[in-house]
């Protein structure tokens, strides 16, 4: 059966998953294979999974070994576009596997509106965040005043199902970034909720993430829509 307009739109049409625990890196990339392929297929619904990681540095297809300055935990190529990225405790997770084949294969659409998605939620928390022409990722005012990074884009599209995601610096050991250039850009710092002074619990952070779902997906299929009368 086709996908109506109101599937597309309704947060409640994807499977979502929370963990509380921390999830070991190179199983989670086997749990996006296995749901992509069988959403590929036509065997599973789309799945939003929300979670945290043990320290790892992720390698994407554009890595550059000599931004790997320090590599203290385990490294892992991740097979998302995009270079050097740290994943551990206090960083929110969110990965996406949603068929793009249904709504509009359009990649740069899909990034633009987890982008979006992103800093709204973290509008939500009284922190004003945006987007940055020429480099992807959400990025905000830090303590200093500075512009720095709270929150990274990495996705990979397979059989037009979508792999990967996006990560928000809630809590995490910002220290644990000075082993990466992370994501190769030098000029900019790193920064989370609890250093702009915002105490934000990953229960706190998955309610408004997923209260504004349907804005998500409802960004993904105006554009959609918008490129079929073009």
């Amino acid at each position: 059966m086709a996908s109506t307009a109101s599937d597309l739109t309704d947060s409640a049409a994807l499977d979502w998953q929370r963990e509380d625990g921390l999830v070991p890196y190179r199983d989670a990339l086997a749990v996006m294979d296995r749901r992509n392929r069988a959403i590929a297929a036509g065997e599973a619904r789309e799945l939003a999974w929300l979670l945290e990681h043990p320290p790892v540095y992720t390698a994407g297809t554009s890595a550059d070994p000599a931004e790997l300055t320090d590599p203290r935990f385990e490294v892992v190529e991740a097979g998302r576009g995009g270079r050097y990225t740290y994943h551990g405790p206090g960083q929110r997770v969110g990965y996406l596997m949603l068929n793009l084949a249904k709504r509009g294969k359009d990649v740069r659409c899909f990034v633009h509106a987890i982008e979006g998605w992103v800093i709204d939620t973290l509008a939500d928390f009284g922190v004003a965040a945006w987007r940055a022409e020429g480099r992807v990722g959400i990025w905000c005012a830090d303590s200093d005043g500075r512009e720095a990074k709270i929150g990274a884009i990495g996705v990979r599209v397979r059989r037009w199902v979508t792999m990967h995601g996006f990560s928000v610096n809630l809590d995490p050991d910002l220290s644990h970034f000075g082993g990466i250039v992370p994501c190769g850009i030098e000029e900019f710092g790193v920064t989370s909720l609890a250093r702009l002074g915002k105490s934000v619990s990953n229960a706190q952070w998955d309610a408004a993430l997923m209260a504004r779902a349907d804005d998500f997906l409802g960004a993904l299929e105006t554009a959609r829509q918008k490129a079929c009368r073009s």
